[in-house]
Parts: structure tokens; sequence; C-alpha cells
């Protein structure tokens, strides 16, 4: 009897395209731009996306639009995020003082430049992703944008919602 070996591997397929975005702009104030320029609708997702961390949960706000012409689904994203933590200190034997420490969160660490990203899923061989970053490229308020190489990312797990 032959022995069959599967890899995980064999099971897991790359059917999006991950697009990264600078911009100054405010989530809402991107997607706006966006919507105008591409015709598409972005609209703000109800469920933010949450990572846990040692300083404790972030969320992410996520605005989400449903092409169901070309049955693709579009996620658009910040990079960043802010977490508020509390920490006391004693810098004396009667006194005690709180302070409220920030820190920044990445949804991908090694991208820390990048602002927000696009996440279209349900990609196929005819999605031409180079056509959408020119016309991303098109709007004023965006400094720049471009495709990220998935096979490059090292938090690509964080990427699944």
């Amino acid at each position: 009897m032959a022995i069959i070996k599967l890899q995980i591997d064999d099971f897991i397929s790359v059917d999006y395209e991950l697009i990264a975005i600078h911009s100054s702009l405010e989530d809402y104030r991107l997607a706006y731009c966006i919507n105008q320029k591409l015709g598409v609708s972005f609209e703000k997702s109800e469920k933010d996306i949450g990572i846990q961390i040692p300083e404790g949960k972030s969320h992410f706000t996520r605005f989400i639009f449903d092409d169901e012409e070309h049955e693709l689904y579009w996620n658009l994203i910040p990079n960043k995020t802010k977490i508020i933590t509390r920490q006391t200190q004693s810098p004396s034997l009667f006194e005690q003082t709180e302070l409220d420490i920030a820190t920044n969160i990445y949804l991908l660490p090694e991208m820390k430049k990048v602002d927000y990203l696009i996440k279209i899923e349900q990609v196929d061989d005819f999605f031409d992703a180079d056509k959408l970053v020119d016309e991303l490229l098109s709007i004023k308020q965006i400094t720049t944008a471009y495709k990220i190489e998935l096979n490059k990312l090292k938090s690509k797990n964080n990427l699944i919602f």
C-alpha cells in the first residue's frame, strides 16, 4: 500500500491582493476619496479587527465593500492604532501618580511606514492590481500606493479576518 503525504501548504491558496497606501487623511476621509475616484462604495464595518498583544487588546477600524458584480470583497484597514495603558508610579513613600502611556500597534509590524492597507479578497487571474494602484495614485491626498508581496510578509496571520 502506498503512503501519501499531504502538506498543509497544498491547501493554502492566496486569493487576495494587498495594497499599501501612504496618506495623512483620517480613515473615513480616505474611504470617501477612494469611493469618489474608483466608483466603489466603502462603508464602515460594525466589526473591528482585534489583535491581542501583551499590553492589551487593540482594535483596528475597517471599511468594507462587497463588489457583487465582480465577486470581490474589499477591506480598507489602517495599519496603525494606539492603545493607552495606565501605569501607577510611586515617586515617594506618600505619593502615587497614574500615567497614561500610548503605544502604537501595527497590523503589519514589518511595514510601520504604511498608513493604510486595502485587502481585496477572491481575486482571480483577471484582476489587475497595477491598474488599481495607478488609479489610487491619481488621488491627490494619497502620497504613494503599491502592491505588497505576500510571500515576504512575516505577520500575514494578522490579515486573517
